[in-house]
C-alpha cells in the first residue's frame, strides 16, 4: 500500500514543540515556514489560491475543445493530443530507496521538483498517479504531496476526483456479473466454476472480502461458488487503463482478460462473454487524463493509480506522453522503492510505451536509512550515526540498480525537521564517495524554492550525461529466467524458488503461449527481499514465488512472492476515525 503525507489536528503550540523535541515519527506531517507557523496539509491546501483550470490549460496551449472541465479546478484532457503534438520533452523519473512504513515523501519531492523547475524557467508538467480510497481511510493517507508541495484541490483528488476509480471498479465488476450470469443462464461456454480466474474489486481496504462464497440462497440467486475481492488498484482493468494507447487498444485489451477455463481446460476470455464493449463504454471518459495544478500553479496530470507492491505502480502511459508533448520537462514518479516501482516503470511501462527516461531522481531520507539500519519506527528521529552507517548500504544498492538501466541518477536528500547536520553530512559524503550527484531538498517546508538546487542538478545532469536507457531483460526469456534476472540483479538474491502451485500455474500460462510477456512482481516494499523484516542490504536469501497469475489484457505475468495480499485490511485505528465533514461541507482530518 502506498501514499504520502498527513496532518495532526487540535494540538496546542506547546504540544507541537514537545513533539518536535521528541522528534515524533510523524514529524514530516507539519510544514514549518519562516514565521514558525504550524499548519497541516489540508489547512495549507484549503488556503490555496487556485487558478481556474481553464487558465492552467491555456498556459499549456490547449484549445477549449480539448478541455472538459469537471467543476472550476479540475478537467479531463483529450488523450488524442499525444498523437498530434510533435515536440518531445525531457522525462525525469522520481523513485526512492526502501521506505519506512510512514512513507518518505516521494510524491512531495515530485511536486516540489516540478515547481522548482518551473521557478527556474523550465516549462514543466507533472504526471502522477491517482490516490486510492484504501490508504486514504486506512493508514497512509492521500497522495497529493505534502506541506507546501501539494497538488490541489487536495480533498477532491484524494476522494472521488473525476470518478476514474469508480469507473474501473464498475467495469471490472460488470465483467464478473456477466460471467456469473452466463453460468446461471445455461453456461453455453461450459465454464468450470472451480476455475474462475477473475476477482471482484472494491477501492477500499476490506479484509473480510478476501475470501467469500457467493450465490447462496435459492436457485434464482446464482450458482454458489468461492470468490474473492481485491482492491481496485490491483485489478487488471486498472493496469489496462494505464497501458492502453487509445479506445481501440483499450477495447482489445479488455477482451483479452482471462476470466476462466472451461470444463475441457480451454481458456475463456472477456471477449467470449461479449463484455469488452460495455466495459469500454464505462471507461471511455476514465481513459482521458485529469488536469489539476500544484500550489504554485504548475500543471499536473493525475491519471491511473496501480500500487507498486501489488501491481505495476505507474500512472498512465497517455498522461506521461501528454506531459512530454505539452512541456519541456515531465516529472513523473513510480511507486515505493526503485526495486518495485522503477523496475516496473522501466521494464513494463517504458517497454510498452516506447518511453526513454532522461534522469532518475532517487529520494532518500535520514530516517529511512536509519530504519534500514535497524532502528525501530518510534526512534527514527533521534540522531543515530551508527544505524545510519549500517543502513546506508540500501542507498548504494538503489543507486547501482538505477545505473544498470543506463539512466543518470541524482539523489534527493529529503530533509526532515529532526535531521541533524551530522547525519545529513554523512549522507552527502557517502554520495560523493560513489560519484553520485545529490541535492538537499526542503520542498515540504518551502515549496519550489526548497527544490531549486535539485532542479538545477537535474537539468545539468540531463545536459551533460545523456541517458543510454535500456530494459533489464529480454521478454523472450522464460518467466523463470526473467524473475531470476530481476531477483539477482535488482533484489540481490541468490536465486528464486517456485512453489508447486506456482509451477502448476506457470505451466498453464506457458501452455497459453504467454510465457514471453514481461513480469510484474508483487513483493513487500519494506525490503529488497520478500521478507519485510530483512532490512538494509539483505544477503544470502532466495525469493519464493508462491503463485503466478496472468494479466493477459495488460500484457504481463504477475508473480506473487511472500505473504503479499491484493486486498489490504484496515488498521486497528484507521484514518477514517479522524476524517469528518461539517454542515458547510468543509472536510477535516484528511491528510
Amino acid at each position: 500500500m502506498e501514499h504520502h503525507s498527513a496532518g495532526v489536528l487540535g494540538m496546542s503550540m506547546p504540544t507541537v514543540w514537545a513533539a518536535l523535541r521528541n522528534c515524533c515519527a510523524k514529524l514530516s506531517f507539519f510544514a514549518i515556514k519562516e514565521d514558525v507557523c504550524m499548519k497541516t496539509d489540508i489547512e495549507i491546501a484549503q488556503e490555496a489560491k487556485m487558478k481556474p483550470i481553464t487558465e492552467i490549460a491555456a498556459s499549456l496551449g490547449l484549445a477549449d475543445e480539448d478541455v472538459i472541465p469537471y467543476g472550476r479546478y479540475k478537467a479531463k484532457i483529450n488523450h488524442r493530443l499525444i498523437h498530434k503534438a510533435s515536440k518531445q520533452g525531457k522525462m525525469v523519473l522520481v523513485t526512492a530507496i526502501s521506505p519506512t512504513p510512514a512513507g518518505e515523501g516521494k510524491t512531495t519531492v515530485s511536486v516540489g521538483l516540478a515547481d522548482a523547475l518551473h521557478q527556474i524557467g523550465k516549462k514543466t508538467v507533472l504526471a502522477l498517479r491517482e490516490p486510492s480510497l484504501g490508504p486514504v481511510f486506512g493508514i497512509k493517507g492521500g497522495a497529493a504531496g505534502g506541506g507546501y508541495a501539494q497538488v490541489v484541490p487536495m480533498e477532491d483528488i484524494n476522494l472521488h476526483f473525476t470518478g476514474d476509480m469508480h469507473a474501473i471498479t464498475s467495469a471490472n465488476n460488470l465483467l464478473c456479473a456477466m460471467l456469473d450470469n452466463h453460468m446461471q443462464q445455461g453456461n453455453v461456454l461450459r465454464i468450470d466454476q472451480r476455475r474462475v480466474m477473475l476477482k471482484r474489486v472494491l477501492d477500499m481496504n476490506d479484509r473480510a472480502l478476501r475470501n467469500i462464497v457467493i450465490g447462496l440462497g435459492g436457485k434464482v440467486d446464482g450458482i454458489p461458488r468461492s470468490d474473492s475481492f481485491q482492491i481496485t488498484v490491483a485489478s487488471e482493468v486498472m493496469a489496462i487503463l494505464c497501458l492502453a494507447s487509445d479506445l481501440a487498444d483499450l477495447k482489445e485489451r479488455l477482451g483479452k482478460i482471462l476470466v476462466a477455463y472451461d470444463l475441457d481446460g480451454n481458456p475463456v476470455y472477456a471477449k467470449d462473454l461479449g463484455a469488452n464493449g460495455a466495459m469500454t463504454a464505462l471507461l471511455k471518459d476514465a481513459l482521458k487524463p485529469n488536469l489539476v495544478q500544484t500550489l504554485e500553479h504548475t500543471p499536473a496530470l493525475i491519471h491511473g493509480g496501480p500500487f507498486a507492491n501489488i501491481a505495476h505502480g505507474c500512472n498512465s502511459i497517455r498522461a506521461t506522453k501528454l506531459a512530454l508533448k505539452l512541456g519541456d520537462y515531465c516529472v513523473t514518479e513510480a511507486g515505493f522503492g526503485s526495486d518495485l516501482g522503477a523496475e516496473k516503470f522501466f521494464d513494463i511501462k517504458c517497454r510498452y510505451g516506447g518511453l526513454k527516461p532522461d534522469c532518475v531522481v532517487l529520494v532518500a531520507t535520514v530516517r529511512a536509512l536509519k530504519y534500514n539500519g535497524g532502528v525501530p519506527k518510534t526512534e527514527l528521529t533521534t540522531e543515530n550515526l551508527d544505524a545510519l552507517k549500517k543502513g546506508i548500504v540500501n542507498l548504494q544498492v538503489h543507486i547501482e540498480n538505477m545505473k544498470k538501466y543506463g539512466v543518470p541518477v541524482v539523489v534527493a536528500i529529503n530533509r526532515f525537521q529532526c535531521d541533524t547536520d551530522a547525519e545529513l553530512h554523512f549522507i552527502q559524503e557517502f554520495c560523493e564517495s560513489l560519484g553520485a550527484e545529490f541535492a538537499l531538498t526542503e520542498v515540504f517546508a518551502k515549496g519550489g524554492a526548497g527544490g531549486k538546487e535539485l532542479a538545477e542538478k537535474v537539468c545539468k545532469t540531463i545536459e551533460t550525461k545523456p541517458s543510454n536507457f535500456h530494459v533489464l531483460y529480454d521478454t523472450e526469456l522464460s518467466v523463470e529466467e526473467k524473475v531470476e534476472k530481476i531477483a539477482k540483479e535488482i533484489y540481490r538474491a541468490d536465486g528464486v524458488t517456485f512453489t508447486a502451485p506456482a509451477k502448476k500455474a506457470l505451466a498453464q500460462i506457458n501452455a497459453l503461449g504467454c510465457g514471453n510477456l514481461p513480469v510484474c512482481v508483487a513483493k513487500t516494499q519494506y525490503s529488497l527481499s520478500d521478507d519485510a523484516a530483512k532490512l538494509g542490504k539483505p544477503e544470502h536469501f532466495t525469493i519464493t514465488v508462491r503463485d503466478v497469475t496472468l494479466s493477459n489484457g495488460a500484457g504481463f505475468v504477475v508473480v506473487l512472492t511472500g505473504n503479499i495480499m491484493t486486498m489490504p485490511g484496515l488498521p486497528k485505528a484507521p484514518s477514517a476515525l479522524k476524517i469528518d465533514c461539517d454542515n458547510n461541507g468543509n472536510i477535516t482530518g484528511l491528510f
